[in-house]
């Protein structure tokens, strides 16, 4: 079984191709590094033609990108008629938990964009949800800079380790598909203003964080729960604190 990466040069997309080849699968890198280019469709047909299993995590910008939509709406045209052109059995996407509920964000509304194109593709599909990457936090943390500190919800996250995330989403992509969608998280929910402090204490920064309920996360309100996968999420057993201990000894 051939399974074509596509966004293999980017942070995901390399772990899960690692993971796979460690697992002995034969698994095709396409990118923009290989000549492949989703936006545009170059080199798609070529680059699909023989795979079995496509594992779509191309990505563009930010979560605050309003380029986003037309990136994902063209680029899963485009993706989804190579596929279907080259007789994929199991079409995959990486998304994120809560993109339903975050559509007033460009970025989160374009995934739900590229969901819906999936769902109506007929090909046999699983659409991935992950919680957010601890590896992403102080980018998230760094945009609730107000004045001399932070204003941060306190609503709960769930995030996961991407190491982690890579081996949950290496193990589904080998399954049957679900035509559904499943969701994968860390193990322990914890408050979006706990988590900078914890990031804030490790790295002595000095500045304060005030508890705000209606601060926006990349212009959205949240509830306290907004942010939380499902009671039937995938998890990860890697902990915050130990991830980010263990990453200050790394560096």
């Amino acid at each position: 079984m051939k399974i074509a990466v596509v966004g293999a040069s980017g942070m995901m997309g390399s772990k899960i191709v690692r993971e796979l080849e460690r697992g002995g699968q034969t698994v095709s890198g396409v990118s923009t590094s290989t000549g492949v280019d989703a936006y545009t469709g170059e080199g798609l047909p070529a680059a699909l033609a023989d795979a079995e299993v496509v594992i779509d995590v191309t990505n563009s910008g930010s979560f605050g990108d309003s380029n986003a939509l037309g990136f994902f709406k063209q680029a899963g045209k485009n993706l989804l008629a190579a596929a279907k052109d080259a007789g994929v059995r199991h079409y995959l996407a990486l998304s994120v938990v809560a993109t339903d509920r975050l559509v007033e964000n460009d970025y989160f509304r374009a995934k739900m964009v590229q969901e819906n194109l999936i769902r109506a593709s007929g090909l046999p599909y699983t659409i991935i949800r992950s919680a957010q990457f601890f590896e992403f936090f102080n980018g998230i943390i760094d945009l609730a800079a107000d004045g001399n500190g932070f204003r941060l919800s306190p609503s709960l996250v769930r995030p996961i380790a991407a190491d982690e995330a890579s081996t949950l989403i290496s193990r589904i992509i080998v399954d049957a598909p679900r035509n559904d969608i499943v969701e994968i998280a860390g193990p322990e929910p914890v408050q979006l203003d706990q988590l900078a402090r914890e990031i804030l204490t490790a790295s002595e920064d000095p500045r304060s964080i005030a508890i705000d309920p209606e601060a926006p996360f990349f212009g959205v309100e949240l509830a306290k729960t907004t942010l939380l996968p499902g009671a039937d999420a995938l998890v990860g057993t890697v902990t915050f604190h130990d991830w980010l201990s263990r990453s200050m000894i790394a560096a």
